[in-house]
């Protein structure tokens, strides 16, 4: 168990689900029977925002429920759920992958690490992060593997089975000097996912924790300088430590347009993921990004992160998630994949009912690797699942892609269309 924390996110939670697995989608067993358990008071469970408020409705008419009935010639009950999904081009266990962990130390070494393999046996599309390459090097020629980018790629392939998942390399302005993608192409360790379509480049435009703004680190003097060709240093902190700052990249919708045609005519053997922040044109750009040819639009809401930010971002800047989701209707990209605050079932099922098709876990994979490098986001997973099952079974429906918005409901004035 590592010293790694997340103030505002619920940790506890997500750590018991990594010690206790499947079990702890319910109360404390030793509870039954002791306890009367129930809804409490509203002002016991204010949501943190519009998704949180919004409520999952299942139908008292089930016509999908008897069709499966029929199919099965018995009851369907939660275990009859299929969450095998089709996630930007990969086949994923589950409809959830891996968001992206860059160069910051909270992901790097061996949590990195350990966060691949278990990604991998679980059969979980995994992003790796930007500027990796620029700042931990690639992982061979004298370089140490561990943790640098092959290290990672080396670690999720080794427990990945047959048929799926797959990496999704993220790039960005740094990342585009050091020629991350060229390296990963001609690399006969990305081979097999390359061979087995299961190689993804992910374009990225932003992220949800800093909109605007490129990633950023903190970094001792002695590493700042052997970055300082590469990267904008800021020596902003009493003990002596710099800031390190990536560009954001420019993009207007006819740069990213030619930014897809030309990843499609240079790599025609990878996917190709889109990440964008959530800007007020999240719409327009997640429409561009489709049609020039993106496999997966992915939208990093503003309650995304596992980085480094400045402060004033993290409440301020930015669209929620739920409101990207809003804009994004009625017509999202065929595969949008979104993240932010990630943690439970709930939270997946609504983004998926307003029109995702599978959630990006960030910090709560981090943290559950965090509580055991061996088997804690396995454990989590577990959880996740059943609660997945769950409440798409309650809805009368067997496969996350059947659910749609009329399964959820909002209040008045959370922006999303209440469900009939």
């Amino acid at each position: 168990m590592s010293d790694l924390s997340a103030p505002g996110f619920p940790e506890e939670e997500v750590r018991r689900r990594a010690r206790a697995g499947a079990a702890a989608a319910f109360p404390p067993a030793e509870e039954y029977g002791h306890v009367l358990f129930g809804a409490g008071r509203p002002e016991e469970a204010a949501p943190l925002d519009a998704l949180d408020a919004l409520r999952i409705v299942p139908p008292l008419f089930l016509p999908q429920r008897l069709a499966k009935l029929i199919d099965l010639g018995r009851e369907p009950d939660y275990r009859d759920v299929e969450l095998t999904t089709a996630i930007g081009g990969f086949t994923s266990a589950l409809p959830v992958y891996a968001s992206a962990t860059g160069s910051t130390r909270a992901a790097g070494g061996d949590l990195g690490l350990a966060l691949s393999r278990q990604a991998g046996a679980l059969g979980v599309p995994m992003v790796i992060g930007e500027n990796v390459v620029p700042v931990n090097g690639y992982g061979r020629l004298g370089e140490a593997a561990d943790g640098a980018l092959l290290g990672r790629l080396r670690a999720y392939t080794e427990r990945l089975p047959d048929g799926l998942g797959g990496v999704a390399v993220q790039q960005s302005t740094e990342d585009a000097d050091a020629e991350v993608w060229n390296l990963v192409h001609s690399d006969p360790a990305a081979l097999p996912l390359l061979e087995s379509g299961r190689l993804a480049f992910e374009l990225k435009v932003g992220q949800g924790a800093k909109p605007g703004l490129g990633g950023m680190t903190v970094l001792d003097r002695e590493a700042a300088a052997a970055l300082g060709d590469r990267f904008g240093l800021d020596p902003l902190f009493d003990d002596g430590r710099v800031l390190r700052a990536a560009t954001p990249g420019t993009f207007t919708a006819e740069i990213l347009r030619q930014q897809i045609r030309l990843m499609r005519n240079n790599y025609p053997r990878v996917r190709i993921w889109v990440k964008l922040y959530p800007g007020r044109d999240v719409a327009e750009a997640a429409r561009v990004a489709h049609e020039a040819g993106a496999d997966a639009v992915v939208v990093d809401g503003a309650e995304g992160g596992t980085g480094w930010a400045p402060g004033v971002f993290l409440p301020h800047v930015g669209l929620p998630l739920a409101e990207c989701l809003r804009r994004l209707a009625p017509a999202p990209p065929p595969c949008l994949l979104v993240s932010g605050r990630m943690w439970e079932g709930a939270r997946a099922v609504k983004s998926l009912a307003l029109g995702a098709r599978a959630v990006g876990l960030g910090r709560a994979a981090l943290l559950a690797v965090a509580e055991d490098p061996e088997s804690g986001l396995r454990r989590f997973a577990e959880c996740l699942a059943l609660e997945l099952r769950l409440l798409i079974s309650a809805l009368g429906k067997y496969a996350p892609e059947a659910l749609d918005r009329a399964d959820v409901w909002s209040p008045e004035g959370f922006g999303i269309q209440s469900g009939r």
